[in-house]
């Protein structure tokens, strides 16, 4: 399908990174295009898609290159992209296009706070934007306005604004085609309203229910594991110690494809008797993830970034974009994705998420606590009990449960990627 089958301008950009992913993405390949580095404009006007250049630049005030960042594409530090009439959004030079300046003084103080103090990845930060600002210019087109601040500022219009709010969901709710996207949209601005309340300008969050008011579906299309088959398919479609270590990292150590972007050689833990990666903070507090599997091809990958770049700074996963120390989560979800393709691995039809391999962990280690209780059952009659998890904890120490557990689960991540 080319360029002119497309709406472009009514198009949010998850819509066009999804066109991107299921159209686009999949016709470069087959042109003849590297998709190991970033595709250029030229690349993209060739395959037939020159309107998501403009599509960006006027509803989204992205480049062509910045968006290609939000796929998974890292800038290598020069400027492939020849659509060269368009200004970077920075937060300072960002046109949001209204009139408000209360509004944009604290659109933009939320996006700094992302920036500073959560450390979002900039292309996350940037998609954020994107969608906040959609949703101002919406409530400026059907209110008069955007007079967000002083509304929510005043405990009597809570009711009035709340109507107001709706009214726009109703112009999203129209206009984007997918029930996740409508749900990011709802995330992200209920998130800035939360970030007001916090700070006392807000007395409430007019959007905080108003999901309620749809039938947006919640669960997501692709909450699915990877089978240990197609794990192993993704695996061996690797040519590189960097991808192979992406895989083993995201499904037989069950990363964040964030973890795995930023995972340092100062995290790893590889000489002691129970290697493993030390986390200072994680989504829920600090941690360490044992490396069950997996710790000679993690060896040999410290060994070749050490000995082969002078000037390596210790990231394992280092990007090519001389500003930046690593790569993003959502070069993780590309590159992995890509794997998939190369071996061509569907789930339920569609292409797999990074995402799909922490659940394959998780899966398997299920599977091996299974294994292991199963193999109980014959100590558990010997001490008349019909229940194997009574021996499992009252008769095995904290140590011995820990080395059983990992036995099993080393013994199914064997079976998944030592002859992959």
């Amino acid at each position: 399908m080319s360029s002119g089958h497309y709406n472009w301008s009514r198009q949010s950009l998850d819509d066009l990174q999804e066109t991107w992913r299921r159209e686009i993405e999949p016709t470069l390949r087959r042109n003849g295009v590297d998709l190991t580095t970033r595709p250029t404009y030229q690349d993209v006007t060739d395959a037939g898609y020159s309107g998501i250049a403009y599509a960006l630049r006027e509803h989204h005030d992205l480049t062509l290159s910045e968006f290609l960042a939000t796929v998974g594409y890292e800038d290598a530090g020069t400027d492939a992209d020849t659509d060269t009439n368009t200004d970077t959004a920075t937060s300072a030079s960002y046109q949001w296009d209204i009139d408000n300046e209360s509004t944009i003084t604290e659109l933009e103080s939320y996006l700094r706070t992302l920036d500073r103090r959560r450390q979002l990845a900039e292309t996350t930060v940037r998609t954020k934007q994107s969608r906040l600002a959609t949703y101002t210019r919406i409530y400026r087109d059907l209110h008069g306005e955007a007079n967000l601040i002083e509304r929510v500022a005043d405990p009597g219009a809570e009711s009035d604004e709340i109507r107001r709010a709706l009214a726009v969901f109703d112009e999203l709710n129209a206009k984007l085609s997918t029930d996740a996207s409508k749900l990011r949209y709802h995330s992200d601005v209920s998130q800035f309203y939360e970030h007001l309340e916090r700070r006392a300008k807000a007395s409430f969050n007019p959007v905080e229910s108003i999901d309620k008011e749809y039938n947006w579906s919640r669960e997501e299309p692709d909450n699915a594991a990877l089978s240990a088959e197609q794990a192993r398919e993704i695996y061996a479609a690797a040519d590189s110690r960097a991808d192979e270590l992406l895989v083993l990292a995201l499904c037989a150590w069950g990363l964040r494809r964030n973890e795995v972007a930023s995972l340092h050689v100062s995290q790893l833990e590889l000489e002691s008797d129970e290697p493993h990666i030390a986390f200072e903070e994680r989504k829920n507090g600090p941690g360490t993830v044992a490396l069950i599997y997996g710790v000679p091809e993690l060896a040999d990958r410290v060994d070749d970034l050490g000995a082969n770049d002078r000037d390596w700074t210790g990231y394992l996963f280092p990007s090519p974009n001389a500003n930046r120390d690593h790569i993003t989560g959502e070069t993780v979800q590309a590159r992995f994705q890509r794997l998939a393709d190369r071996a061509d691995v569907r789930v339920r039809g569609d292409q797999p998420t990074s995402k799909m391999g922490r659940r394959f962990w998780y899966t398997t280690y299920n599977e091996a606590m299974s294994d292991l209780l199963e193999n109980l059952d014959v100590i558990a009659a010997d001490q008349g009990s019909a229940d194997a998890s009574v021996v499992l904890q009252s008769y095995l120490s904290e140590a011995e449960r820990r080395e059983y557990r990992r036995d099993y689960m080393r013994e199914r991540l064997a079976a998944v990627f030592a002859d992959a």
